[in-house]
């Protein structure tokens, strides 16, 4: 007990001690202040030269890592802003190549359709447009596959046209598709005249890009480069229609070759010229 009750008294002494050591230094400090206040200015300068002359390097030091991570940061946003604006720049680039591609396609279709225009049927024939969507071409058949919103105008048997030359006529009729049975199909017959001569034949299909010309006359006049057109012998085909010219003549087959490639085509034009109607009819029943 009095152990504790000494040493809470030395305690008690020291705060005491310590009180009176602040007021002692704060009453120097007010003094020195009081002291300065009054001193010559020149003296104050001169301390606050050497002062500057010592802590400006150790400020300058010091703020060197605050100056290198503010640096750094700001080639950190950089960094991110020229990665965001190069994504924008892409996306931008990407749309841009898009849209020149779809212009193309419009161009190119508009080309098409435009070129498909020159042609004018006759007055009593009407016609539509069809896009292709597929073609069938193997050993055994050469079709095309086209879709129509207007399929209550199309029956079999009308004559299908790309730009001026014939390309088939239709096979079958299916909902809103059509089946084209194209001149190179093997089970395709055409009554044809040579354009220069008139000298007749039936161009048949082989189910090649090429078609052959067959019963012709012995020695009908026939070259290369002369224009085949439909003869409209059968009521199958208006008289007058391009197909293809001769690419070929030998003493065993005369080739002809379409217009246009066929595989080539993607709008076709499918004409209704009337007077025909009945006889597709009959036929179907």
């Amino acid at each position: 007990m009095k152990r504790r009750r000494v040493l809470f008294i030395r305690l008690s002494q020291f705060r005491i001690f310590l009180r009176k050591l602040v007021v002692t230094l704060a009453s120097i400090s007010a003094f020195g202040l009081v002291i300065l206040s009054k001193a010559d200015n020149a003296h104050l300068n001169t301390t606050e030269d050497m002062v500057s002359r010592v802590l400006n390097p150790v400020i300058r030091v010091m703020q060197l890592p605050a100056d290198g991570a503010y640096y750094l940061y700001e080639k950190i946003r950089d960094v991110v802003r020229v990665y965001a604006d190069n994504n924008t720049l892409r996306n931008q680039e990407e749309r841009v190549y898009y849209l020149e591609q779809k212009l193309q396609a419009l161009k190119i279709e508009n080309e098409l359709l435009s070129e498909m225009l020159n042609y004018i049927p006759p007055e009593e024939a009407d016609f539509v447009t069809a896009k292709v969507i597929a073609s069938e071409g193997d050993g055994f058949s050469h079709s095309l596959i086209a879709y129509i919103a207007d399929v209550k105008s199309v029956k079999k048997g009308q004559v299908v046209l790309h730009k001026k030359s014939v390309i088939g006529r239709i096979d079958s009729v299916h909902g809103s598709y059509v089946r084209i049975l194209l001149v190179t199909d093997i089970n395709s017959k055409i009554p044809v005249v040579i354009e220069r001569t008139r000298a007749k034949g039936i161009l048949s299909g082989n189910n090649t890009s090429v078609m052959n010309l067959l019963y012709t006359a012995p020695k009908a006049d026939i070259v290369r480069g002369d224009q085949i057109v439909t003869s409209g012998v059968g009521g199958i085909f208006p008289s007058g229609l391009s197909v293809g010219y001769v690419s070929k003549v030998s003493s065993s087959s005369i080739e002809v070759e379409p217009i246009e490639p066929i595989e080539t085509v993607e709008y076709v034009k499918i004409v209704n010229y009337g007077s025909y109607e009945d006889f597709f009819d009959e036929d179907c029943n």
